[in-house]
């Protein structure tokens, strides 16, 4: 994890200036993708995705080195022609994935909020999952371990892999020509995190579209069906950590309440969506309709827009501190470090979300962790320079100051759902 800190602490400020690229060129070619809050959820869903990654949180079943140890039918020497068959392998896994996400119920969970923004653009792309707290993806390489692709090239390629998909994550760019019948395009992902019946659970590839046109699931962007997205049940939410978990919460909920002993435990393998009849009409909930104007868009005023973005700066500043300090800090620090900027983002986006209780949890926020600053005097301090320790200081000292504002304003939930 030492080596993706470093890779990430180069990683982010790209990817934050060509989101900042694609805001700018959309203001002025008035062709605006974004809006504002749900940019800062993208960004915010990312850092906790980055924090999830780093920390190593999760359970591992099955591990690529595993695989290759025990099925290798023998061993590639590291050439290019390897680096390339693995690539191939890595992009067909990453299509069953897709597939196995999309399809079933308690997999969905963890792929649920990178749908869950409203818009399309490259801040969407870093919407990515926390939820995804049990490892077996490499399963799904076993053709690899079977042709004996080393590990060490499988490490190396992922992260490219992953990163490969940033950049069709765009409306500014139309349909390439030759390449829609062989690379993923941008034309081809706004299909996917569509919501229009037609494109629903298309277009599932990666890299190479030729997995979607030899299984069937290939839909081509259509000029009289402009894209709507999202997901047919809304998120309702900025802070990620409710949308990471909505849906398994939901399937939980489900599972306790329903009367048949079979569904509760065949609706977690069910198709997306399924739930048994005696929960749907005892908790139903509301399909979105396709269109383009019903989101998710609580308004918010010059006040509220700053407090959101200094929330943001401020943890991106943290991010990035956290990541070039990362090999020095011990790993109770790490953990440490790690839980303050979770907590922080699910404060501040909470209090975004106006839940009535947001204002009361960011003071405590802010008092809670300037009491740990101050009085368990933590190695956490011993381990930041001065100006570290001073900027986390003024940090909570204005978080707690907001929250006794934000109080004053009477924050109401119903504000944002309608």
């Amino acid at each position: 994890m030492n080596t993706y800190a470093e890779v990430l602490l180069w990683a982010i400020p790209g990817f934050l200036v060509l989101v900042l690229v694609e805001i700018l060129y959309g203001y002025f070619t008035k062709k605006i993708a974004y809006t504002f809050m749900d940019t800062l959820a993208s960004l915010s869903s990312g850092m906790t995705n980055i924090l999830k990654d780093v920390l190593g949180l999760g359970i591992l079943l099955v591990s690529y080195p595993f695989l290759l140890e025990n099925i290798a039918l023998w061993n590639m020497e590291t050439t290019l022609g390897v680096y390339l068959i693995a690539f191939i392998c890595i992009d067909f896994a990453s299509y069953l994935i897709h597939l196995l996400n999309h399809k079933i119920n308690i997999f969905w969970n963890q792929h649920l909020i990178h749908h869950s923004s409203e818009e399309f653009n490259l801040a969407c792309a870093l919407r990515q999952s926390i939820s995804n707290l049990v490892g077996f993806a490499a399963i799904f390489l076993i053709p690899a371990a079977l042709l004996g692709v080393p590990s060490e090239v499988i490490i190396t390629l992922s992260p490219i892999h992953l990163f490969a998909q940033f950049w069709y994550h765009t409306q500014h760019i139309g349909k390439l020509g030759f390449l829609e019948y062989i690379i993923v395009t941008p034309s081809q992902h706004r299909v996917h995190h569509a919501i229009n019946p037609i494109y629903i659970d298309k277009n599932l590839s990666a890299i190479f579209c030729i997995w979607d046109r030899m299984f069937g699931t290939f839909q081509e962007e259509l000029d009289s069906e402009p894209p709507v997205y999202g997901t047919l049940k809304p998120a309702l939410s900025w802070n990620p950590f409710w949308i990471n978990f909505q849906h398994l919460y939901i399937l939980a909920r489900d599972a306790w309440h329903t009367k048949n002993w079979r569904d509760k435990l065949r609706l977690w393998f069910m198709p997306t969506g399924w739930r048994p009849k005696d929960v749907a009409l005892l908790f139903p909930f509301e399909i979105r309709e396709i269109n383009e104007n019903q989101k998710y868009k609580p308004h918010y005023d010059r006040n509220w827009k700053i407090i959101a973005a200094f929330h943001f700066i401020s943890l991106v500043i943290m991010l990035l501190f956290f990541l070039s300090k990362f090999n020095e800090l011990t790993t109770s620090t790490q953990i440490n470090f790690g839980l303050l900027i979770f907590v922080s983002i699910f404060g501040f986006t909470s209090l975004m979300d106006y839940h009535s209780w947001g204002p009361k949890f960011e003071i405590l926020r802010g008092i809670v962790f300037l009491g740990l600053l101050f009085f368990l005097k933590t190695p956490f301090l011993n381990q930041t320079p001065l100006w570290f320790s001073y900027f986390l200081i003024s940090y909570f000292v204005l978080s707690a100051a907001i929250g006794f504002w934000a109080k004053t304003k009477k924050p109401n939930r119903k504000l944002a759902l309608y």
